[in-house]
């Protein structure tokens, strides 16, 4: 449930959790039809039936939702298969974003809807992820270990749902004394560096260029809002001037 200080928000409504237990009882089913729409993005039967497990860990009780315990816990799981499946098993990475983006424009599309692009930070132990280092991680409000992601979020008067995430990849992880580590990752050769400004102005073009999910308003904090010359080229392509704007933020500090 949500904290007091969530619930007593005067600006805008919270959502209501108003569950029972026929809701319950009906979501392996909902599940079950969710994932059947996917099933086309996958190669193998294999692959689609762990994509159905790891969404069901997701949503289990798992204290660590990661690979490991998902496959411990569901019926005949195989933690090696569920690992090669999430890191080598191909599947159609842009046919399932379409489809993902279409569901959101059904139940949330509208005309006055609103991108939001803000990042989030994830603690790792280890070094052998692409992108960890040393940064500021939101998630925890200091510097520590981790990995940092951009994330697009579209919100209208229906809800709202994540529409895009892109991997913010650290300046130092692109020079020599990072080569060895960018290929025990196979981080691909061309990839280069890319500031979070950057990574969302990326998000922005695609969406536009989708033209799948109507937004009037784009919606950033200071990182990004003051980074028009990123953003600016993007209001005459593919989008109408006048279908978003750029709120007036201050910058930090």
């Amino acid at each position: 449930m949500l904290p007091n200080s969530r619930c007593d928000e005067h600006l805008y409504p919270v959502p209501k959790f108003d569950l029972g237990k026929g809701d319950f009882k009906s979501f392996g089913n909902e599940l079950k039809g969710f994932h059947e729409q996917f099933a086309d993005c996958f190669q193998r039967s294999e692959s689609r039936e762990h994509f159905f497990n790891y969404m069901a860990g997701q949503f289990s009780e798992l204290e660590r939702k990661s690979i490991e315990p998902i496959a411990l816990a569901v019926k005949d799981g195989n933690v090696r298969a569920m690992q090669r499946f999430v890191s080598d098993a191909p599947w159609d990475d842009d046919k399932i974003t379409i489809k993902y983006r279409s569901l959101v424009n059904d139940d949330l599309g509208s005309p006055d809807g609103a991108l939001i692009f803000d990042e989030s930070g994830f603690l790792k132990k280890g070094q052998d992820s692409i992108g960890v280092a040393r940064q500021y991680c939101g998630t925890i409000g200091k510097v520590d270990n981790c990995q940092v992601g951009v994330f697009a979020g579209y919100v209208s008067e229906h809800g709202y749902a994540l529409v895009d995430k892109r991997l913010f990849i650290p300046e130092k992880w692109f020079t020599d004394d990072y080569r060895e580590r960018r290929q025990k990752c196979n981080l691909p050769e061309d990839t280069v560096f890319r500031t979070k400004p950057e990574l969302a102005a990326e998000m922005l073009d695609a969406l536009g260029n989708e033209n799948l999910l109507p937004f009037k308003y784009v919606l950033a904090d200071s990182l990004y809002g003051v980074a028009r010359r990123l953003l600016q080229p993007l209001r005459p392509c593919r989008i109408k001037p006048t279908s978003y704007r750029f709120p007036k933020i201050p910058s930090a500090g």
